[in-house]
């Protein structure tokens, strides 16, 4: 569903992202971790449609994101690290502005909406202005609008940031529930403890090149850590030449 070949990104004095390739499958989540400056949000915005690599492609279910950027995207719910809100707006109105950019159907608007505000415990604030919803509460409403059009793919940056823990349990448990319906996610975290949790395979990235990818066994196998934690295997992989 998601596939990068070659995507690079030369902002002329760095290399943001070098030649990256990867693949994710239909109901795969795929966890994305690397350090601070790694490369990690300008490649989800070069899968977005927001930023235009420098060399390479992003298809999207097969559609080229910059042959067809338009049918690439509405495959997509897009999550970013920094979400814009109309915090005039309420949550419900929100919900209709998203509604109306994917064109869902007016019909069937309501019942999507009080789905997604219910399951995301937002819908005793639905009338209220965004302005009055906790950081957290805000987070929560960005992810449901990114699930309004039923997309095949969610790409989120940074998921659960600003969330308590109760908050990060039920979005793990809707990511899980949404894999299991074969959506894809790709969740790029520096929550170490939520990528073990959560993903079926985790990518790697350090200096803008992919150093190691597969699932928690395979990792801490490249790694050479037997039975250690994630966070071990991790500061392993990123601080060794030899992964380079």
């Amino acid at each position: 569903m998601i596939e990068l070949k070659g995507l690079t990104k030369d902002y002329g004095t760095t290399i943001a992202v070098n030649r990256l390739n990867l693949h994710v499958r239909a109901g795969e989540i795929y966890g994305f971790i690397g350090p601070n400056g790694a490369g990690k949000t300008t490649t989800i915005r070069m899968m977005g449609g927001i930023l235009a690599p420098t060399a390479g492609s992003v298809l999207i279910g097969s559609v080229d994101m910059a042959k067809d950027p338009a049918a690439a995207k509405m495959k997509i719910g897009f999550v970013p690290d920094r979400p814009f809100l109309y915090e005039k707006l309420t949550g419900m109105e929100f919900l209709r502005f998203s509604a109306d950019l994917y064109n869902v159907q007016p019909d069937s608007f309501f019942e999507k909406a009080e789905r997604l505000l219910r399951q995301f415990a937002l819908w005793d604030w639905s009338g209220e202005i965004i302005e009055a919803y906790s950081h957290g509460m805000k987070q929560r409403l960005i992810i449901a609008c990114a699930l309004l059009h039923e997309p095949q793919i969610l790409i989120i940056d940074e998921p659960m940031v600003g969330l308590d823990p109760a908050a990060v349990r039920m979005v793990k448990d809707i990511l899980q529930e949404l894999a299991a319906k074969n959506t894809t996610v790709f969740v790029s975290t520096h929550t170490l403890s939520i990528a073990e949790d959560l993903c079926h395979r985790i990518g790697v990235i350090h200096k803008g090149s992919l150093l190691a990818e597969g699932t928690v066994q395979e990792l801490k196998h490249v790694a050479n850590l037997g039975e250690a934690r994630l966070e071990e295997v991790f500061l392993t992989i990123t601080k060794e030449d030899t992964f380079l």
